[in-house]
């Protein structure tokens, strides 16, 4: 399992996770997006389906009655119904049980020195578990540096 830190300093949340989800739907996977709290989960259901007049990234919330069928589904527990391959994680929200994953997608804000700190201190865990990390740092255009 791959877990990749997403250090944002340009964009916020919801302009940069909506670009990653579209891309793990074009690479034909699903996903669950881990928040820690029911107002996280409605600020994250909200912008995934307003953050593009085109288009919109189809999900669901713990609150579906057919969380089964969500390719993105946003919850404040550990459920994977959909048996999603990537795990995303927000807003300082940890997860007991990452090994369900291929791919854990850790984003923290890079302006908030506190999220920098707990952030550090994950991966710290994380190394120490023996996982394979990745840290990615945002451009001023959006995109995505490989730092370690």
């Amino acid at each position: 399992m791959e877990i990749s830190f997403y250090h944002l300093t340009y964009q916020p949340l919801n302009v940069a996770l909506p670009k990653l989800l579209t891309k793990v739907r074009e690479a034909n996977m699903k996903a669950v997006i881990k928040v820690p709290s029911a107002i996280h989960m409605e600020d994250v259901d909200q912008f995934l389906w307003t953050f593009d007049k085109l288009s919109f990234l189809a999900h669901d919330t713990e609150k579906s009655k057919h969380k089964e069928d969500q390719p993105i589904y946003i919850t404040t527990g550990e459920e994977n119904p959909a048996s999603a391959e990537v795990l995303v994680l927000t807003d300082g929200a940890t997860s007991e049980k990452p090994e369900g994953y291929s791919r854990v997608l850790e984003m923290f804000n890079g302006n908030n020195p506190t999220d920098v700190d707990e952030a550090r201190k994950r991966w710290t865990a994380y190394k120490g578990k023996g996982y394979e990390l990745t840290y990615w740092q945002q451009s001023e255009s959006g995109g995505w540096n490989k730092k370690a």
